[in-house]
């Protein structure tokens, strides 16, 4: 998990700067360049749709609220007041943690992206401290899917009022706030998307874009021996490996952090456990084999993992795991 963290620092500013852009324009995607040359073994050569939802924004948003503004839709699930079992990470005398869960859908026909970095809380009208924690909010989703996560905050025991900002967008500064709410919960539940997309890959295709030729191999479990490393109840740990070939004129770099999946159209974590991970820089002609791996719902009906082959365009290479 602290991988993950590392992932989402290294990579939050370029995400927030392009997720900014697309709040600010509400562009289209760009389409996929993959194309399917053939299988693996032998001599080879998403739907998307815009929604644009008008609603009257409030001035402050409760437990239970929905914010939406070009097809992008933020759910204010739950808040509540948030006990670390961990001895090393506890707040300072006279604080306390607190806790608000979202839910994020993207039906804005481009990719979008929600931050915990993109948080900040007031009490009384005071700046506070963030906390992290392994679900802390990082939702990166193309066009269609869903993403949960949860924001903390260390404030005041004694605070009367407690206000967390979103910021929509780093250019005009808009913003839009949470009231904490203490222990409330919603109850709100949200439909899965079990539909596989139109344009996805399956294992033994072989596959081309502007810059790689892509050899989708093998799709799998794994079974890690660590007891360190083990899935949380409900999950599993699945993988994909793939060979990549730089059939450009110029370097061109692949890497497991460029790996989104979706199961039954819900974004997943990574898995970082595995000693055999997809990261290279190709000269032209050279080629690289590895795994890309996540945790997954035990129950999921249809999980893809997508792969984004142009920041600037938004395209993907969908890999359908089976």
């Amino acid at each position: 998990m602290m991988k993950k963290k590392s992932k989402m620092i290294s990579i939050v500013l370029c995400l927030g700067l392009f997720a900014a852009f697309a709040l600010g324009s509400g562009s289209e995607s760009g389409s996929s360049t993959a194309t399917k040359v053939g299988e693996v073994g032998s001599s080879s050569s998403s739907e998307s749709g815009a929604k644009s939802s008008v609603v009257e924004e409030k001035s402050e948003y409760h437990v239970g609220d929905t914010f939406s503004k070009d097809g992008l839709s933020i759910t204010y699930v739950s808040s509540s007041n948030y006990k670390s079992d961990n001895t090393y990470d506890q707040p300072k005398e006279g604080k306390k943690f607190i806790r608000m869960e979202f839910h994020v859908d993207n039906q804005s026909g481009s990719d979008q992206t929600v931050s915990v970095y993109s948080f900040n809380c007031y009490a009384d009208g005071y700046e506070c401290d963030s906390e992290y924690q392994n679900d802390s909010i990082s939702a990166s989703l193309s066009n269609g899917r869903t993403g949960d996560g949860a924001v903390y905050f260390e404030v005041p025991i004694d605070a009367k009022e407690i206000e967390v900002e979103y910021e929509l967008n780093m250019f005009t500064g808009a913003k839009i706030k949470f009231i904490f709410d203490g222990d409330k919960d919603s109850g709100l539940k949200f439909e899965t998307s079990a539909s596989v997309s139109a344009n996805a890959f399956h294992v033994g295709d072989v596959i081309e874009t502007s810059k790689l030729r892509i050899q989708y191999l093998k799709a799998a479990e794994y079974k890690s021996d660590s007891k360190y490393f083990q899935p949380k109840e409900g999950m599993k740990y699945i993988y994909i490996e793939l060979e990549a070939e730089n059939i450009s004129d110029s370097d061109r770099t692949i890497s497991y952090f460029s790996f989104d999946c979706y199961a039954d159209g819900k974004e997943c974590e990574g898995y970082y456990g595995m000693d055999n991970e997809l990261s290279a820089t190709l000269s032209p002609g050279r080629k690289a084999k590895g795994t890309v791996a996540f945790e997954v719902p035990v129950d999921a009906k249809v999980i893809e993992i997508e792969f984004e082959d142009n920041a600037f365009t938004s395209s993907k290479v969908i890999f359908l795991y089976e």
